[in-house]
């Protein structure tokens, strides 16, 4: 059996456990570091959309003035992904 050291994405740590698999049976994530902002990630994503420097190209293209449209083209994800990740960034609950 291998044995893969897994790194959180966010904090750099190696504090990461197994937590359930998604729908299509990919191994989901968790960090336990608290601290951070993100806790439950993936290793590999079907939807590149959902990568996180993907969402950061999109929040950066809509804050250079680039439409939905343009980010959909350019980045090659739906425009659902990038006006969920707009609202998400956009929460003020968030802050």
């Amino acid at each position: 059996m291998a044995f893969v050291q897994v790194q959180c994405p966010d904090c750099h740590r190696t504090d990461v456990v197994q937590y359930g698999k998604q729908a299509n049976g990919t191994q989901r994530y968790r960090c336990n570091n608290r601290d951070g902002s993100r806790t439950i990630f993936l290793l590999q994503y079907q939807d590149k959309g959902r990568l996180p420097a993907v969402q950061q190209q999109m929040v950066d293209m809509t804050l250079q003035g680039s439409g939905v449209r343009d980010s959909v083209r350019v980045l090659r994800g739906s425009s659902a992904t990038v006006i969920d990740v707009l609202k998400k960034n956009n929460d003020p609950a968030k802050s």
